[in-house]
């Protein structure tokens, strides 16, 4: 990494825009209801004639080309907020149309000396999906299909292993609502994570509600209030979420308006609400599912191998088991079938349910191999049971430990995945958790003098607030110093261990460390819009996009499933017809068989060996994982298509210091040219430093 960062991690998502509707609506809420009101103002309905448009630059270099596009484009009259990130080479600039024109801003763009290679469609949003119940990338395609058809989408891209979904669309068209209802109409379930115009959200518990008209009340009072763009509020837990605009209000204000919207005052009370974490909440109930499935499953099938594998090569248990009950259906088999019907009817019942959703939609998905390829070997086992009750002669063999083995493998695969998955979400959260949690708050009057000093939530403080940076804390957003010197730690953030001096003017960054001096800041991004917030959206994209390896697997995997069924086709259809025609001999039927059910055995052997689909599984967790886990060691990674690109590398250069040393010399060894012990003469050196002024830098 290297300075300036924090203008390189600024992206397109970041809109403050209101695109979509705003009408007011204040319905009269039930004990039961969560009510969503949208709000509109006249300063909003101004705000809300800009537009913004997403350019494609070519020809950045680092971050003084962002900069340099950004100070030129924001003194154009009409511009509003210009974002520029070289590593994603896109710029978003929001205008107002009446005032300055998107040809002019490309033009303008263009005469600074850079590439303007496309000039997408205006007023395009962008949301975030959490999506459920994907099996495999035939899944992600579908849902990339279903969205492609609403009206108004633009992009989709789907993560299989992230499990969520980002979809660029025209908010004139569509919203989030519409794009949720044709995932589930696909056979999906989707949640809401975040919209572009509704990044910015605090959550409020509520104190001193007695009925449904003081929600009203506060619910009214949001939703006039200037720069509030959503209200959502909960009458049963007595919360409330608002969706701002960090250039009209915050958090601290939203507090205030609440408590003065009663005709009592300080009658309505709210505090900071931290949810739990839902995806990681969610995350722990499937890693818990998929653990107890598969402990069932073993709990069944562990016992079918071993009265099919290993028992009967021990003669005194072997001859138990091949105990006939009647005709030629012996003990074992008994067994068998009845360890193995729960495993393949109860805790594989998943399978069934996903295959049938991926057939309902026209789409075969790897639920749709496990069905089949279980249920040929589980219902071949039952025609052999019943072959075997009416004939003396039999001679066949069943294959319940097949499926019961096959179920409780997949599901295993299926935890081990999810395990992955959450420690990827930890590493994540670990990043979010740089920031400190409180801050110190300074009250300044008109000569600059400081009034009063409060202790607050991080999550509270709003845009240009001023903050007291104490020695040794963590600096809480990214702000501009405006009083004070120190040292500053960046290394979070630049790798470079040595502290970095401040001074008024200078910028700091939310998450790094005030060593020596104590600052006064005053915060310019808060929330979501601050450098940590954007590194964490920055990995989260990488996890997003696909690597060419994985485009490739994603082709072959769409033919997977038909494939594999037709070569199971073929290759029972080849060995019953050879041997129907004689081309193989009689005696590689076995005894009490016919050339149809060894046939049978092959095609069914087909459609087991094929049924886990790995190819669609491995590329995508193994991109999310190592992007994941190098984000928690401080190393970016842009995706799978770097850690493909990686096995290219022939030379790597290093800055050294922060990466390959700490930045801290140590003496590691000594050698004395001398016949003095050496104990010796390290008290004899001591003593002769003892009483200078001598600060040595390096000391064993």
């Amino acid at each position: 990494m290297f300075e300036g960062l924090e203008k390189m991690l600024k992206f397109q998502d970041k809109e403050k825009g209101m695109n979509g509707k705003h009408d007011l609506k204040v319905p009269l809420l039930e004990p039961t209801e969560s009510v969503a009101v949208t709000v509109s103002e006249p300063a909003q309905r101004e705000h809300r004639k800009a537009r913004t448009v997403m350019f494609k630059v070519g020809g950045m270099k680092c971050a003084s080309c962002a900069v340099s596009i950004e100070s030129v484009i924001g003194k154009r009259n009409g511009i509003e907020s210009v974002m520029v990130s070289p590593l994603q080479g896109q710029a978003v600039i929001r205008y107002k149309p009446e005032l300055i024109s998107v040809t002019t801003i490309k033009d303008t763009i263009e005469d600074l000396g850079y590439l303007v290679n496309e000039l997408p469609e205006q007023d395009i949003a962008v949301c975030r999906l959490q999506i459920k119940g994907m099996a495999c990338t035939s899944c992600s395609e579908s849902i990339e299909r279903a969205l492609l058809m609403v009206d108004g989408v633009k992009k989709v891209v789907v993560g299989l292993a992230l499990e969520e979904a980002k979809i660029h669309f025209d908010p004139n068209l569509t919203d989030s609502d519409q794009l949720i209802q044709a995932i589930e109409d696909a056979g999906f379930g989707a949640d809401l994570i975040s919209s572009g115009d509704n990044i910015n959200k605090v959550h409020l518990k509520l104190e001193g509600i007695n009925s449904p008209e003081d929600l009203n009340i506060i619910q009214s009072t949001l939703g006039s209030t200037e720069g509030v763009n959503h209200v959502e509020m909960d009458p049963v837990g007595h919360k409330v979420i608002i969706s701002y605009d960090p250039d009209l209000t915050g958090p601290r204000s939203l507090i205030q308006c609440i408590q003065e919207a009663g005709q009592i005052p300080d009658f309505y009370h709210a505090t900071l609400y931290v949810p739990p974490r839902q995806r990681e909440a969610e995350r722990q109930h499937e890693i818990l599912v998929y653990r107890n499935q598969f402990l069932w499953s073993c709990l069944f099938s562990i016992p079918v191998f071993i009265f099919s594998m290993v028992l009967p090569m021990l003669p005194p248990y072997g001859n138990w088991l091949s105990h006939k009950l009647y005709n030629m259906f012996t003990t074992g088999m008994l067994l068998r079938w009845l360890l193995c019907s729960p495993v393949q009817f109860i805790i594989g019942r998943r399978f069934y349910t996903g295959a049938y959703h991926a057939l309902k939609r026209g789409s075969a998905n790897m639920d749709v191999l496990v069905a089949l390829g279980t249920n040929a070997a589980y219902f071949y086992s039952v025609y052999s049971l019943i072959k075997a009750l009416s004939s003396d002669s039999f001679e066949g063999q069943d294959f319940f430990e097949t499926s019961t083995m096959l179920i409780s493998f997949i599901l295993l695969g299926k935890y081990l995945e999810v395990v992955a998955k959450g420690k990827t979400s930890e590493a994540l959260a670990k990043l979010t958790d740089l920031a400190p949690e409180t801050a110190f708050l300074l009250n300044l009057d008109g000569n600059e003098n400081i009034i009063s000093e409060n202790e607050i939530s991080t999550q509270l403080i709003q845009r240009n607030d001023i903050i007291k940076i104490v020695p040794g804390s963590k600096v809480p957003v990214d702000g501009v110093v405006v009083r004070g010197q120190s040292y500053v730690n960046e290394s979070m953030i630049t790798g470079e261990a040595r502290p970095i001096a401040k001074r008024p003017g200078d910028k700091v960054i939310g998450g790094t460390l005030n060593e020596n001096g104590c600052l006064i800041i005053k915060a310019t991004h808060v929330g979501s819009e601050t450098a940590l917030s954007q590194i964490v959206q920055l990995v989260e994209a990488a996890q997003l996009a696909r690597a060419p390896v994985q485009k490739l697997a994603d082709q072959i995997s769409k033919f997977f499933v038909p494939t594999v069924v037709v070569a199971a086709f073929l290759t029972w259809l080849g060995w019953f017809v050879f041997g129907e025609a004689g081309v193989y001999p009689r005696s590689w039927i076995p005894q009490a068989m016919d050339g149809f059910e060894m046939a049978l055995q092959f095609g069914i052997s087909v459609l087991v060996v094929a049924c886990p689909c790995a190819l669609g599984l491995a590329t995508p967790t193994a991109v999310m994982v190592s992007t994941g886990i190098g984000a928690s060691q401080g190393v970016l990674i842009k995706g799978g298509n770097a850690l493909e690109n990686a096995h290219k590398v022939k030379t790597v250069v290093f800055d050294k210091t922060g990466t390959l040393t700490v930045g801290k010399p140590v003496v590691v060894s000594t050698m004395l040219f001398s016949d003095v012990p050496i104990q010796d003469f390290c008290d004899m050196a001591a003593i002769a430093e003892v009483g200078t002024y001598c600060q040595h830098v390096v000391s064993s």
